[in-house]
């Protein structure tokens, strides 16, 4: 099933790039649905050389060590890109992607796409912009598993979800419009899942939790000092 021009322009990436030189790529599009729990892809397959996107829902991102560890890499949410290697490395996946829920994935043809870059190089620019946030954030991650706490990955990982979903004001306080059960949190920040328990439970005056994964900022200077590591937190 091929995309339309909506649905391309909802691909971040795509963003105020004209209706009509978007309608070049339509022929070259392709949109497939898969439901919760899902693989998109898994670590190691070749992947056909294609720009692959999130049009709606949400997957998580993960990697497995060869001592049979799955770590969550990495959740995006709709007009996402990603497995950047099908169009600029080697083709291969670098980790399993799964759908969170029922999502739509929108891919577009390799040649295609450098044929519309040819048209518009912003499209080129925003594509760099994605990669060098995440080598960043990988960047951030793997400094912050060698010298930073937990208590302090924990709360920079819920600011994170914070910022990059957003919140809803309750009655307790701002409420993180995604949720985040211990496994999840657990296999981002490098700890076991009692660890997990634990150090949240520990934080019990700054943030609330509930069954789930709802979690609720209720002091949000106190969760801002614990991930500059300037508070002291009783784990």
């Amino acid at each position: 099933m091929q995309a339309t021009i909506e649905q391309i322009s909802q691909i971040t990436v795509f963003g105020g790039v004209e209706p009509e030189e978007l309608a070049i790529l339509l022929l070259h599009t392709q949109l497939q649905f898969y439901s919760q729990g899902e693989i998109i892809m898994h670590e190691g397959e070749f992947l056909p050389a294609k720009l692959y996107s999130l049009l709606s829902g949400s997957i998580q991102i993960t990697k497995t060590a060869l001592t049979g560890k799955q770590t969550i890499l990495r959740t995006l949410p709709a007009g996402e890109i990603f497995a950047a290697p099908a169009l600029l490395g080697n083709g291969i996946a670098p980790a399993t992607v799964t759908a969170e829920c029922g999502c739509q994935i929108l891919s577009v043809k390799r040649d295609a796409l450098l044929n519309a870059i040819g048209q518009n190089p912003e499209i080129a620019l925003r594509m760099l912009m994605v990669f060098n946030f995440r080598i960043q954030q990988l960047h951030e991650t793997v400094h912050g598993l060698v010298s930073e706490r937990a208590i302090v990955r924990l709360a920079r990982f819920i600011q994170y979800f914070a910022t990059q979903y957003g919140t809803e004001q309750s009655k307790l306080g701002e409420c993180l419009k995604v949720k985040l059960p211990y496994y999840q949190i657990a296999r981002s920040i490098g700890i076991t899942y009692e660890e997990c328990v634990r150090l949240t439970k520990s934080l019990k005056s700054v943030i609330s939790y509930s069954r789930g994964g709802k979690i609720t900022i209720l002091d949000g200077k106190a969760l801002e000092a614990t991930a500059n590591g300037t508070i002291e937190v009783n784990s």
